[in-house]
């Protein structure tokens, strides 16, 4: 690290997560409430509390620091509460219903129900406008643009007070002129206007995908804008001039002005780091299948690592609305620690997706929260300590909890509270095994052959139920896996994707030529954009891809490859890779069949150097740790069991505990069940072991 400290600041919907490496390799986790509406208060708190724990001045952190590096969920919330900002469409006349037709079907699991409802239009249809103009598919102008019907769009745009403009031709991703000379006149008419284009963000074939995409881009970019000027702001006073970044979707930091560009980007912010996270965890143990699953405040998200590699998505639907652009495959759903226990229409008790959040945040917390939650649950099971959580920095109160339960669940079930909490924790249970399930077993993977890495503060209470219940024999919880995503952005790089549309059969003369001066294009925008960041070419990685298909077919898939000269010889190689690629998908190749290109895409990496860690000091005997013993309900019957307690703080590496147990750390705690025991690694990490693995 060129300086003292590496900063990795995470935005939850509860809390936000701090983690500090310094060069020394000392890494360590904080954690304050969450200010969704102002985010850098929250920032603030969370420098005081590093501050005073460090005796030193927040400026001095941010100004010591190589990076300070955010990860947010405020263009994600911005979509689930549609309160971004409402867009003007500027498309080829006749297509401006394209966006709400959505290529004729409903999203996967409702297209056989009459009655569910269309999705909330990002541009509603009076602004929606269309153009005179037309593009070919050979990428010839047939019908010139009608610059006049541009300017009487924004002159609607004006009168209506939408400064928000994606502009979306047919066929622009191989002639985007006339895009161009509408961006022109928007900015003449809107000099202040957010102006999204669509062949420049997304240039890809698939028009209602690249519209959708400029208009969710378009939709949250004011929003990101704001964000990004704040914190800027904030670190700018610091002294933080020129380290800080942003984390996107597709699992790499940007600088804020890219981010503000390319809005959509930050959707997934937040748990797209899990990965790389879950991955350095595993790594002192050579594993590189890792389901890595983060259970915070709010939500449960869950990616898949196979064989080193992490799932991206392109082309899905996400909250209902198209997005081209790769993003970390996460699987989320409303299942966190301050998800809500309810009982239904037909008396059926139910959790989630409903949270509590951070205010008034779950009722155990003491700030006005009257319905029980899941944590309110593990509170009365005995799973979390009553003295509070945080090193203690959180009162948790038990009467509050209990009786949230009674009133709420346990009397109008007519039974026993402790009952009523364990069907909390077993509900939430189920819903989070049942979102596993969604990204292995639907997807062709076997849960088994997979470790489980547990992010968040709330996952430790709950891992070894979900393995048990998954057939999963070994566990891994870092000392930082309730800031697992902070801790994954200080060891992420700088990531760029840049894609290009090239319509030609693999056969062609000049086929090698095209795609390899395209791919020379696309990629020196990416290193330009790394050089004046700092990178040295050493530093600089790029991947390759292509889109691929028989002629005649819908759908491509995608083939990756080396950095290489494309020549007519590698073009054959090339060929060949996809003919493997689609029997692999698909059962079966035809490579007497001609094969023709239509996307390709160049990932341009930004190396950092990552921050060492220290290995764990021996701190003494097993006995040493034991707090206290603690009453623990583990089963549906409601009996107690005393069960002893860890302090983390006082484990040394080779310790092993037998379940059931419980172990404190200042940020999480593990509930280690009957049946598995846990082994302190010298990284600062437990893995935990099922007794009989499965056979």
């Amino acid at each position: 690290m060129r300086t003292h400290y590496r900063l990795g600041i995470d935005a939850g919907g509860t809390f936000t997560d701090f983690v500090l490496a310094d060069k020394s390799g000392n890494i360590k986790i904080y954690k304050t409430p969450s200010t969704p509406d102002d985010p850098t208060k929250a920032i603030e708190d969370g420098l005081k509390i590093i501050s005073e724990d460090l005796e030193i001045n927040p400026s001095d952190i941010i100004s010591q620091s190589d990076l300070c590096i955010n990860g947010t969920t405020v263009g994600l919330n911005a979509l689930i509460q549609h309160k971004g900002s409402p867009v003007g469409l500027i498309c080829t006349e006749g297509h401006e219903d394209s966006i709400e037709i959505r290529l004729g079907h409903k999203e996967d699991g409702y297209r056989y129900d009459p009655d569910y409802p269309p999705a909330v239009m990002l541009s509603p249809r009076f602004l929606r406008k269309g153009i005179r103009e037309r593009i070919l598919s050979n990428g010839k102008v047939k019908i010139s643009i009608n610059e006049d019907d541009v300017r009487e769009a924004c002159k609607i745009f004006v009168d209506e007070g939408v400064n928000s403009i994606a502009i979306s031709f047919i066929w622009s991703v191989l002639n985007p002129s006339h895009e161009i000379i509408a961006e022109k006149i928007v900015r003449e008419m809107m000099p202040n206007a957010f102006i999204t284009v669509g062949s420049r963000l997304y240039p890809q074939i698939r028009e209602y995908t690249r519209t959708s995409t400029a208009v969710t881009n378009a939709y949250l970019s004011p929003t990101l804008k704001s964000y990004v000027s704040a914190i800027n702001e904030y670190f700018i006073s610091l002294g933080g001039e020129n380290n800080v970044r942003y984390f996107q979707s597709n699992g790499g930091l940007a600088t804020g002005e890219v981010m503000t560009d390319r809005s959509v980007y930050a959707i997934n912010s937040g748990p797209a780091s899990a990965p790389i996270a879950g991955l350095s965890i595993a790594n002192p143990f050579k594993y590189k299948n890792v389901i890595t699953v983060d259970m915070g405040g709010t939500s449960f998200d869950i990616t898949l690592t196979k064989g080193g590699s992490t799932n991206l998505n392109k082309n899905v639907d996400f909250l209902r609305y198209r997005i081209g652009v790769p993003m970390i495959q996460v699987e989320t759903l409303g299942a966190g620690g301050g998800s809500i226990g309810w009982i239904d229409e037909m008396g059926l008790l139910q959790v989630g997706p409903q949270s509590a959040g951070a205010n008034p945040g779950p009722a155990c917390y003491s700030k006005g929260g009257e319905k029980p939650t899941v944590s309110d649950a593990n509170l009365v099971l005995g799973y979390l300590n009553p003295d509070g959580l945080i090193g203690g920095k959180l009162p948790l109160n038990y009467e509050n909890a209990f009786s949230s339960i009674e009133k709420n669940i346990a009397k109008p079930l007519g039974m026993e509270v402790e009952k009523a909490a364990y069907g909390i924790f077993t509900i939430v249970n189920s819903n989070m095994v049942n979102g596993i399930r969604r990204v292995t077993v639907e997807r062709g993977y076997d849960p088994r052959d997979f470790v489980l890495v547990a992010g968040g503060g709330a996952t430790g209470a709950h891992i070894t139920a979900l393995a048990k219940e998954m057939g999963i024999d070994t566990v891994i919880v870092s000392k930082l896996s309730s800031g697992l995503c902070a801790y994954g952005q200080i060891i992420s790089d700088v990531k760029y994707n840049y894609m290009a549309t090239i319509p030609t059969r693999l056969d062609s003369i000049k086929a090698a030529e095209k795609i390899n001066k395209t791919f020379k294009e696309i990629e020196s925008k990416g290193i330009e954009h790394l050089n004046k960041d700092g990178f040295e070419e050493k530093k600089i990685n790029t991947y390759r891809s292509l889109e691929m298909r028989y002629v005649g077919q819908i759908h491509e898939c995608t083939v990756n490859i080396d950095f290489f000269e494309i020549t007519e010889e590698t073009l054959q190689n090339i060929k060949e890779a996809f003919h493997n690629r689609h029997e692999e998908l698909y059962t079966y190749s035809e490579k007497d069949s001609p094969v023709e290109l239509v996307n390709i895409e160049s990932t341009i990496y930004g190396r950092i150097d990552r921050p060492n860690y220290s290995e764990l000091e021996n701190k003494g005997q097993i006995n040493d740790a034991l707090k206290i013993s603690r009453n623990l309900i583990f089963s549906e019957k409601g009996n107690a069991l005393k069960t002893p307690v860890y302090d983390g703080n006082k484990l040394s590496p080779g310790n092993l505990i037998d379940g059931p147990a419980v172990v404190e750390e200042d940020t999480t705690t593990l509930v280690i069940e009957n049946g598995w025991f846990l082994e302190l690694h010298k990284s600062g990490t437990y893995i935990i072991k099922r007794k009989k693995p499965i056979s």
